[in-house]
């Protein structure tokens, strides 16, 4: 056998090992409940897809018992995470009323269930700066930080959102 075949089968052989012996990681699985979120189920549904597009430690699909339930009010948008992936969300009357952009207000509630927390920036690529964009801004997908801290959140990294306590972002 020539050397250059048995370093050939020597990098497959321990590429092989490498991948059998390295656990996956295991995709979180969270269930939510929007059948209360009246005439926001569709944004919060696509809000979902937005964030299961967007990362890959977590899944989130409708259904119960939910981790996290999504209600309208005709208050302020808000959440209310209790761990991470389980708590309240609220999507408020209010600010669609003041021109705020439903998909991208139930992306951002979301984001805090998913333990990120409010980051009034001011800029709309931001997913977090929530209301500091304005209402011109429409943008409903988490910048590559916002991402990779989810992803961070559910492979084991310290959320840094606060948890038992209501977010409300004006």
């Amino acid at each position: 056998m020539s050397r250059a075949l048995r370093a050939l089968l020597a990098l497959v052989l321990g590429l092989t090992v490498l991948l059998v012996s390295s656990p996956a990681q295991a995709v979180r699985v969270l269930r939510y409940d929007a059948s209360r979120a009246a005439e926001f189920r569709g944004a919060v549904d696509q809000a979902a897809q937005i964030w299961n597009s967007s990362v890959v430690n977590v899944r989130l699909v409708p259904g119960t018992p939910a981790h996290f339930i999504v209600y309208a009010d005709n208050g302020w948008p808000r959440a209310m995470p209790t761990s991470l992936g389980r708590g309240t969300v609220w999507m408020g009357r209010q600010a669609t009323a003041q021109g705020h952009n439903a998909l991208r207000i139930a992306t951002h509630e979301i984001g805090h269930i998913l333990g990120l927390p409010d980051r009034r920036t001011g800029r709309c690529s931001d997913l977090m700066s929530g209301a500091s964009a304005g209402t011109s801004c429409t943008n409903p997908y988490p910048n590559a930080a916002e991402r990779a801290e989810v992803d961070g959140n559910f492979a084991g990294a310290t959320p840094q959102v606060e948890f038992d306590r209501l977010h409300v972002n004006r």
